[in-house]
């Protein structure tokens, strides 16, 4: 479940960078100067560099010093390590009354491509989706096993 969640939390703060990107797609002006600039989101693994061995041993109770039974301290899962500006060039656009043109009547654009956006998001939801298919079936186990034992 906690994979599941950890997931659903990157997937929805890659979702809101996919809007973000969106919302600026005609920014030719942003606060630091220049057009925006195209953001992507960074998963990392919240577990770090763990092995297949140590992953196993977190999983497994153990007993604490006063006996009781304890899992270590693990936390598996994904999340957002960095969000990253998009190095690629700005687009430009011949359009000279623009406040934003340059001496030769060029406009930078955001380096935002509304069809990359497109394909991110749908990738986000579809990944948010199957998230949520999996917390489903792991309540619905849940509540099988608590049912049996009535």
């Amino acid at each position: 479940m906690n994979i599941s969640a950890s997931a659903l939390t990157a997937q929805r703060q890659r979702l809101d960078i996919i809007s973000e990107n969106v919302a600026n797609i005609d920014t030719t002006r942003t606060e630091a100067g220049g057009p925006y600039r195209r953001k992507m989101v960074v998963f990392e693994d919240k577990a770090g560099d763990v092995s297949f061995k140590d992953s196993l041993n977190n999983a497994i109770l153990e007993k604490d010093s006063s006996g009781r039974m304890v899992r270590r301290d693990y936390s598996p899962g994904v999340r957002v390590s960095n969000i990253v500006q998009d190095q690629s060039d700005f687009k430009t656009e011949y359009n000279p009354e623009n406040p934003d043109a340059d001496q030769n009547g060029y406009v930078k654009l955001p380096n935002v491509n509304m069809l990359e956006e497109t394909i991110d998001s749908m990738s986000a939801t579809r990944s948010y989706q199957a998230n949520v298919t999996v917390l489903n079936a792991v309540k619905l186990m849940a509540q099988k096993a608590l049912d049996i034992g009535k």
